[in-house]
């Protein structure tokens, strides 16, 4: 093949960018070091990821990127160079939905980076209680879904917790259809996947597979695993999961809602510092009686704080005895929230702040 005379010229150049690029990300590195330095001499116990501070940086480049560098790949380059810097302040360990491959293991990625340490957990309780015993700095959670709405083992985890909400995640769910290589549609017998994943695709299934058991799975990825095993099985899951466990990809963004996404939870030890554009969640328990619920709204809606979702759970502990979960724009910190909370603890058997944290802005497709 004929050389292009400017080939080599341009590749000489794009080498010294290179170079440049690496001295810079190591003078960032030393730069991020000196900061944890300085943090632990300052405050031994201050956490170490920042959420608010990251999603600071990374609003900032992705608005001054002026191209040609892709504008959706900014945030992922320095969130990855932002994970690696901060592994030499101190390695991550998150917890999350696993195993490996899940759409909760693709959420942890996309906040902490690939150089946190991954652990992934059997079940939802699980994930609390690696981090309520120190075995994870943080945890990963899904707590509701476009689609399908709540995920009432989130809910309830929180009843008896002592962790906080210190950020959310939304991210894009497109769901795949997955079979073992060699296998066609018509010889589908049964179809694997979480409940929350089959509800999703429901349409789906019953046009193209109505004969297929759906068989309930703890993960997409676990079903992507007894795929591997079932000469005529299929997954839903994701693409990701597709490659992990040597399956084909059948069809693509099966999902009912085409603008799928789910919200998951990080949680921590503590809150997030207050952004000016917060949420906060709150666990209420209502006196029982006329207006309870409305005893609940009114110090809200009196102050102009939005409430964005409320969902209610059975307790457990007494029979027909509820709590309210609200989520409330705003941080606790804020003046307005403040004065609601003193007024709703008066009218609440009992009030939990589940946590302050920056509200999520929805990753690119």
């Amino acid at each position: 093949m004929t050389e292009i005379p400017a080939l080599p010229g341009l590749r000489q150049a794009i080498d010294a960018v290179d170079d440049q690029m690496l001295d810079l990300l190591n003078r960032r590195a030393a730069l991020a070091a000196e900061v944890g330095r300085l943090k632990v001499a300052a405050t031994p116990e201050a956490l170490f990821h920042a959420p608010a501070r990251e999603r600071e940086v990374l609003a900032r480049l992705e608005a001054e990127n002026t191209g040609p560098f892709p504008p959706a790949a900014v945030r992922t380059v320095f969130q990855e160079i932002m994970s690696a810097c901060l592994s030499l302040e101190k390695p991550l360990r998150v917890a999350f939905l696993g195993p490996e491959g899940t759409f909760t293991h693709l959420a942890a990625r996309h906040q902490f980076g690939g150089s946190s340490q991954s652990l992934p957990q059997g079940t939802i309780q699980a994930v609390f209680q690696a981090v309520e015993r120190q075995r994870a700095d943080y945890g990963v959670v899904p707590v509701e879904n476009a689609t399908e709405g709540a995920v009432d083992t989130t809910l309830d985890a929180f009843l008896d917790s002592p962790l906080q909400i210190c950020a959310e995640i939304l991210l894009p769910v497109d769901q795949a259809l997955l079979l073992r290589p060699g296998l066609d549609l018509g010889g589908v017998r049964r179809v694997y996947s979480h409940p929350q994943a089959l509800g999703q695709c429901r349409r789906w299934l019953e046009a193209h597979l109505p004969g297929a058991d759906r068989i309930e799975a703890p993960s997409t990825s676990e079903a992507a695993r007894l795929t591997r095993e079932d000469a005529e099985g299929a997954a839903v899951a994701s693409e990701l999961a597709a490659d992990l466990f040597g399956l084909q990809v059948a069809e693509t963004k099966i999902q009912d809602l085409a603008a799928n996404a789910t919200r998951f939870l990080v949680l921590g030890p503590k809150s997030a510092e207050p952004t000016g554009r917060d949420r906060t969640t709150l666990l209420a328990m209502a006196q029982d009686g006329p207006g309870a619920l409305l005893r609940l709204l009114e110090p809200l809606a009196r102050r102009g704080l939005n409430l964005s979702r409320i969902q209610s759970r059975p307790t457990r502990r007494k029979v027909w005895e509820y709590a309210f979960f609200l989520d409330v724009e705003g941080h606790a910190a804020d003046a307005p929230m403040a004065e609601a909370l003193v007024e709703l603890e008066a009218a609440c058997a009992s009030l939990k702040v589940l946590g302050s944290y920056p509200r999520a802005v929805e990753v690119a497709r």
